[in-house]
């Protein structure tokens, strides 16, 4: 079954909305030049590209720049395409029309169904599922930046802009010329001829392409790519190192004021007396706005003053009485006991069945189980959420580092009661997403702010400690794994039941309230990972209770894998380590059926000398996973400094497809580790009487740069299409830490953070 027979709510008519329009050929997303932005002299070919009169390329660009490298890798599909350097190639915000929609994204983050599961599911499920996506197919185009997708989706319409656009302008050329098309010639954004001489730029040619019809449009076939493929610089990396690049929070414009946020400390509270007088005559302090809890965030308000610094002070000067939530306090310890009793109590939602595991358990002449454990954890975006709003009569204006431009127009259209397109998104860098900024909250407030501030510009920023207290968490889960072997060691069936929140119905809810279903539908990446694993256990059973403890919850890098693979790699450890083998060998004999997995994982034990002496005082953990269509393994060497793990060196193999730019895939590599090792060892948030307990990067530290590992990056040559980097190596870093310490220790570390 896999991942092959798992549906999008369900494949009938409706199901088509969604899914078929997300495979159509690429060219029915191409869309007209009226969509992109007019400017003097340009010419547009189709709804991704224009020519302007000095023969650049101007790519709309749909997706955010988040560090992920997006803003180089799909002009890099252009460049190729087009046949013109990649310094040729300048991009601009796209507008909010569906041709620009990612599809993948939104297919990922749907609730689904798997179709041998209908039946016994119930009729009211999947007409709950066609519903969703019936409604989802009519709002169709949500430009959004997250999932590993940005790439996936780009990867044929972007490629068939470009064709399509030179087809054109080679056609404009033919016809200018009355010389044969297959005669023609383009390099460097100049159409030739040899035999006559002839020859212009796409500058020159760009107005009569327009109106030249295509043709027959081909994509280049691999052999003649001449950028896919290579490191090329990112495009962003001048702007990042001298200080021009502009990030939400670096937005200034004339006359601009700062509000600072202050929000109940108590999850889901709000403010009871306040008394604003102290704050109001402090330098500088212009106003205090309340802030009721939008999208389900917790209420409070925001200090309007002059200058950020002046705000902060007075919105800790404002003299308040909070109140905690009607349902009372909301306790980490008391969720983690309630899970537990979900695991050994509650029926499941079953994601993957084959064989039976429980009477394969039953007769096995060996067993193990073993309970494991993830905490609630933050973003800690290096850069705070914030937001500039600027509302002029029926006119709004933001400015916001956002993963989600559609839905920061809409969340303050809300807000402001005006039409969605009298809202207008600038989208800036984003100093780290990692899917905090698939969230409107703090857009939603700094409107609410704006519109107290008349026809002023208001950036609206959180304060580190309310960006860690008051976050969309990723839930806590509790797992309980066990799994059979026969007398010769060899695993034989694998039972894995889970517990925790669901994040997709929870953000659908918040992000896009039109498209929010009657009731929760089983969310894929509750238990993704787990239902999908590439081992051929002959007997499996894989299934998770879905609660809702009330802790605000939302998408984090690798959402369901970054917690799942801990669980399934560390148990694979525990399981080797039962049956005396050597875990690489292990692994080995359950891939036989799985051909890409192991060459990933031989290519990583190979590359980092498994098996080999290592330094004195250090031992080698591996874990194998594959997330959003890319397989990732990775060896860590560790060792322990006073007790304390310390991770030397971390070897990364990847197969992601095709490869655009192995540079940037390196450094998605580097990055994950790095954010993936700060969740390992340190990360989780702890609430106590309401009141989550970590604040600032003290209580909640992220690895340092004399603390971070040297990361080596291996790419498996593959002709797959593409997958998703940004979150693909986030997941096994964990387990392979944990089993790394298993050997130093001998102790078997079940729940993070590994430091806990």
């Amino acid at each position: 079954m896999k991942r092959r027979t798992w549906l999008l709510g369900t494949a009938a008519a409706t199901g088509a909305l969604v899914v078929g329009w997300g495979l159509l050929p690429a060219r029915s997303r191409l869309g007209s030049g009226a969509l992109m932005l007019p400017g003097e002299g340009d010419i547009a070919l189709n709804g991704w590209i224009k020519i302007t009169p000095d023969g650049a390329v101007v790519l709309a660009m749909p997706r955010s720049e988040m560090g992920q490298g997006v803003h180089t890798a799909l002009p890099m599909l252009a460049a190729e395409e087009l046949d013109v350097p990649l310094a040729s190639v300048r991009i601009e915000q796209a507008s909010a029309d569906a041709i620009y929609g990612n599809v993948a994204l939104l297919q990922a983050a749907l609730p689904f169904h798997p179709l041998e599961q209908e039946s016994a599911d119930g009729f009211g499920r999947v007409r709950a599922g066609r519903w969703l996506v019936g409604k989802l197919g009519r709002e169709l185009g949500i430009n959004a930046t997250g999932g590993s997708t940005s790439v996936v989706d780009a990867w044929e319409v972007v490629r068939a802009a470009a064709a399509t656009a030179r087809a054109s302008l080679l056609g404009a050329a033919s016809l200018q010329w009355r010389l044969p098309l297959e005669e023609l010639r383009v390099k460097h954004g100049v159409v030739s001829h040899a035999a006559s001489g002839r020859s212009a730029g796409y500058g020159e040619l760009a107005r009569f392409a327009a109106a030249t019809p295509p043709g027959e449009v081909r994509l280049k076939d691999p052999k003649e790519w001449t950028l896919i493929g290579t490191p090329a610089p990112r495009l962003d990396l001048a702007g990042k190192v001298d200080g021009s690049a502009r990030f939400g929070i670096d937005v200034r414009l004339p006359g601009m004021k700062f509000a600072v946020v202050r929000m109940c400390p108590m999850i889901g509270g709000s403010p009871g007396r306040v008394d604003t007088a102290r704050a109001l005559a402090m330098q500088g302090v212009e106003r205090v706005v309340m802030l009721p809890g939008y999208a389900s965030q917790t209420a409070g308000f925001a200090v309007v003053a002059d200058g950020y610094w002046h705000a902060k002070q007075a919105a800790q000067a404002v003299d308040v009485e909070w109140r905690q939530r009607a349902a009372g306090a909301l306790d980490s310890r008391r969720i983690e006991r309630a899970l537990e009793e979900a695991v050994r109590r509650e029926d499941g939602f079953v994601f993957y069945e084959t064989g039976d595991a429980t009477a394969a358990q039953r007769n096995a002449p060996r067993t193990v189980e073993a309970w494991y454990r993830a905490p609630f954890v933050a973003h800690a975006t290096l850069e705070p959420m914030n937001c500039t709003a600027r509302v002029i009569g029926r006119k709004v204006e933001l400015w916001a580092p956002t993963q989600v431009p559609q839905m920061c127009r809409d969340a303050a259209a809300r807000v402001a009661g005006v039409r969605r397109d009298d809202v207008t998104v600038h989208v800036t860098y984003l100093g780290g997403g990692f899917g905090r900024r698939l969230e409107v909250d703090y857009a939603a407030q700094a409107t609410r702010v704006a519109m107290d501030c008349e026809g002023v510009a208001v950036q609206l920023i959180w304060p580190r400690e309310e960006d860690t207290t008051h976050d969309y968490y990723r839930p806590m889960h509790v797992a309980r794994l066990s799994a059979a072997l026969d007398d010769k060691g060899r695993a034989q069936s694998l039972r894995i039941k889970s517990a925790g929140d669901s994040i997709s119905p929870r953000w659908i809810a918040r992000a896009m309230p039109q498209l929010a279903g009657p009731i929760d539908l089983p969310d894929k990446t509750d238990s993704e990972g787990l239902f999908d694993l590439p081992y051929g256990f002959a007997h499996q059973r894989i299934e998770h209770v879905a609660t809702r403890m009330d802790v605000p919850v939302g998408f984090w890098r690798s959402v369901g894998h970054s917690h799942n693979a801990f669980f399934s790699e560390s148990f694979m450890d525990e399981l080797a380590a039962e049956a005396r083998q050597n875990p690489l060998e292990f692994r080995r004999a359950l891939l036989s059926q799985a051909p890409r997995h192991l060459a990933v994982l031989e290519l990583a034990a190979e590359k980092s000398g498994w098996g080999t002496k290592v330094h004195p005082g250090r031992a080698q953990g591996i874990a194998l996973h594959e997330s959003f269509d890319s397989i990732v393994a990775q060896v860590a060497e560790v060792s322990l400094e006073a007790g304390r793990p310390r991770v030397h060196r971390v070897v990364c193999a990847i197969d992601c497809g095709v490869v655009v730019n192995p540079g940037i895939v390196s450094q998605q590599m580097e990055g994950a580790v790095v954010w993936a090792l700060s969740a390992a060892l340190h990360s989780r948030i702890d609430i106590h009487d309401g009141v989550v307990q970590q604040g600032n990067f003290p209580q909640y530290p992220v690895i340092g740069m004399s603390q971070a590992p040297h990361v080596e990056t291996w790419i498996v040559p593959s002709r797959h299409d593409p997958g998703g980097v940004g979150e693909a190596g986030v997941a096994p870093l964990a387990p392979a830490v944990a089993n790394a310490l298993f050997v130093l220790t001998g102790e078997r570390r079940r729940s993070l953070p590994l430091l806990a």
